[in-house]
């Protein structure tokens, strides 16, 4: 039996008293000069209830669940050839799309496709007829992400966007493996930020594996196994502008019960998909592709379709990852969510807002470094009137809600470095805000949006440069930042860091 790293040290081992005083005594001579050191805020966004942590934290729920749950994946492993890609599907914007913009590039024998139908469909009915039962607290409601190695960093200052906000719900953070596992951020920073770190490997490993979960499919496994009712889940580089609450209280949720949000680009999804999963084709001008930095799902309404979207990642990069995505920009776990809930027709509500690349001009155009989505609740009081702003209607913009800082990823150690796109930088070389255009998206954030992020940059990269393991051997960090963000954010010299 595995338990959490941080909760194990906290069992009681029959020692003798005498060893046990001088444990915690040299515990706490350790931990404090170092919360003293770093000046971490006192946790005022609420914690984690009494009841929680005792259930959510003994993972023998997980573990019966994974032991049950994992042989079912098996038994309806596609025991097929893989589609054999012919191309690439081209990536086209959604509102740029032709109507019958249906590209088939891939190929596959009849024979493949009749296999890989029937395992579909006798996983659909084993979880339609006696699904194995999630292990999570009921009536919760949480955030939940991934993280790990270089992600850490960049974690760490999305939770301190996110307490900016207001917001006080909790944060669960899966890890790979204990080699990912932090103990000053683990166990000092985030707890002060009201999140923790859980190790999957402690729920994976416990049971003989079928096969190793790669770190892409990290994502589904990280909301199976979460504590949480009802979850948010965000990638390490995503941060909401406004407290998330408010969207698990309000329509499109509390009918619907999953929110996705859209991606640039039609939808590419096979011909050979609908035929496996027992659908009709339907018109690619219903909805863009998905973007998964942001999904918010209702694991007790959306029991099916969790698992049959983790069936599409466990068996992903051969089969389904292809099948949905034809090798278009973004392949991956991004549009497994919608295709599971229409496979086993459960409602959703994906964003009809486009999303939106932010950046600043160079000689190229749009040095796009982040994207921006935008708020659910204005957005469905708008389709819920008729009014589709991505077909035309000319009705106000949702509010922005949430940015994905995911190009470069905003890490104090390397945003700095020569990159694809360099955020901090103009074209000459000289410093220049990251975020500037379109100026119609951002002036209408309500506040400056990128210097608040940058000050959580600039604590990130001084009070914790000697903490992040990947930092190790990085020079500089905290200079680095110090000097941009005195370049570009400092008027007065008295006001420098």
């Amino acid at each position: 039996m595995y338990l959490p790293r941080p909760f194990s040290r906290m069992r009681i081992v029959p020692v003798a008293i005498v060893l046990a005083i001088f444990c915690l005594y040299s515990f706490s001579r350790w931990q404090l000069p170092h919360i003293e050191q770093v000046q971490l805020a006192p946790n005022n966004f609420g914690s984690f209830t009494e009841e929680q942590p005792e259930v959510s934290t003994k993972l023998e729920g997980h573990i019966n669940f994974w032991r049950q749950f994992q042989p079912l994946l098996a038994n309806h492993e596609p025991k097929s050839e893989a589609p054999l890609r012919l191309d690439d599907a081209p990536s086209i914007r959604f509102e740029q799309a032709s109507p019958d913009f249906n590209p088939q590039v891939l190929d596959m024998l009849e024979d493949d496709v009749a296999t890989m139908k029937q395992a579909h469909s006798g996983f659909i009915n084993e979880i339609k007829e006696k699904p194995p039962q999630l292990h999570y607290v009921p009536d919760t409601k949480g955030l939940v992400s991934t993280a790990g190695g270089e992600y850490l960093p960049v974690l760490v200052i999305s939770l301190r966007m996110l307490r900016k906000t207001g917001s006080e719900l909790p944060v669960e953070v899966f890890l790979a493996d204990e080699d990912e596992y932090e103990d000053y951020i683990c166990d000092v920073v985030l707890p002060s930020l009201n999140a923790r770190c859980i190790v999957l490997s402690h729920v994976l490993d416990a049971v003989p594996k079928v096969m190793d979960i790669k770190k892409y499919q990290f994502k589904l496994f990280a909301m199976m196994f979460s504590s949480f009712e009802e979850i948010l889940f965000l990638d390490a580089d995503a941060f909401p502008l406004l407290d998330p609450e408010v969207l698990f209280m309000n329509e499109p949720f509390t009918s619907k019960k999953m929110v996705t949000w859209p991606d640039f680009w039609a939808t590419t999804i096979s011909s050979y998909y609908y035929e496996i999963s027992s659908q009709t084709v339907p018109s690619n001008a219903i909805r863009q592709s998905s973007e998964s930095g942001e999904v918010m799902l209702s694991k007790k309404s959306h029991l099916k379709t969790l698992l049959l979207s983790v069936y599409y990642n466990f068996w992903g990069p051969d089969y389904y990852y292809a099948l949905l995505s034809q090798g278009a920009a973004g392949e991956g776990d991004k549009e497994t969510f919608v295709a599971a809930a229409l496979a086993v027709g459960e409602p959703y509500y994906q964003v009809s807002e486009p999303i939106c690349a932010i950046g600043h001009g160079t000689k190229g155009g749009l040095a796009g470094s982040a994207m921006v989505q935008f708020d659910p609740i204005e957005d469905f009081a708008l389709t819920q009137k008729g009014q589709w702003r991505v077909h035309g209607a000319k009705a106000p913009a949702p509010r922005a809600f949430f940015i994905h800082a995911n190009f470069p990823k905003f890490n104090p150690a390397t945003v700095f470095d020569e990159q694809a796109v360099n955020p901090a930088f103009a074209d000459d070389g000289s410093y220049t805000r990251a975020w500037t255009i379109p100026q119609e998206v951002i002036g209408k954030f309500g506040t400056d949006v990128e210097k608040h992020f940058w000050k959580e940059i600039l604590w990130t990269g001084c009070e914790l440069e000697d903490k992040f393991s990947s930092w190790k051997g990085r020079k500089s960090i905290c200079k680095r930042v110090k000097k941009y963000w005195n370049a570009m954010f400092v008027n007065k010299k008295s006001e420098k860091v």
